[in-house]
């Protein structure tokens, strides 16, 4: 049972100081961790499947989508084996080396960004990857170096604010074989009339997002 304060109580009390709350103790701040790379992509199939493929965190780099790249080697076929392929702004490699693991007899990942070199070097010696070569350089001369007519496969997905697709698709033309094809990876659609000056015409063609992906052949 509570005891009732007489009003001369109540006063004194209201006017006695009160008791300091306890401190709280502060929690450190978390620290953000520094962006170590920009994630992962997989191989979807062949004798690497399901490999992983760091994506290092720079302006630009933008890996094909994995429902993008199946969807292509769908269009492909499973087995590309005996096929020359070149991947003219490799990135991650994830294109050419998708192509490598269904068993392409030769594939050359172009490459210019020095850093992502040298992690294709060491992926390729990770995978004993016999049949892939490296190089550091400009895709649209190396598929000018390969022209003409060598080619079953050109992978061109440059990074989307480039000003390279007009001259990459003219180089990719000679450089391909006459039963070839050309693989564009773009911001926007390019259509049969765009394609046709270039001798490319349309053969395959899907929106995922922002990416539309082209399969083409010669006209």
């Amino acid at each position: 049972m509570s005891r009732r304060l007489t009003p001369a109580q109540a006063a004194a009390a209201l006017r006695a100081p009160r008791a300091a709350a306890p401190a709280v103790a502060a929690r450190p701040e978390k620290k953000a961790a520094a962006p170590q790379g920009g994630g992962e992509v997989r191989i979807i199939g062949g004798q690497w499947k399901r490999t992983r493929l760091p994506v290092a965190h720079l302006p630009g780099l933008r890996p094909t989508p994995d429902r993008v790249r199946e969807t292509l080697f769908n269009w492909l076929g499973q087995d590309l084996a005996g096929w020359r392929c070149l991947d003219a702004f490799a990135g991650t490699g994830a294109l050419g080396l998708e192509a490598a693991s269904r068993g392409a007899a030769s594939v050359l990942l172009v490459e210019q960004e020095a850093g992502l070199v040298e992690r294709l070097n060491q992926l390729c010696q990770r995978l004993q990857a016999s049949t892939v070569q490296v190089r550091r350089g400009d895709g649209v001369a190396a598929l000018q170096h390969s022209a003409p007519a060598s080619l079953d496969l050109v992978l061109l997905d440059p990074p989307f604010e480039s000003l390279h697709y007009t001259a990459a698709l003219k180089a990719a033309v000679r450089a391909l074989a006459p039963q070839g094809f050309v693989y564009l990876e773009a911001p926007a659609a390019w259509d049969d009339e765009a394609l046709a000056p270039l001798g490319l015409a349309l053969h395959r063609h899907l929106r995922a997002g922002a990416v539309h992906a082209h399969l083409l052949r010669r006209a």
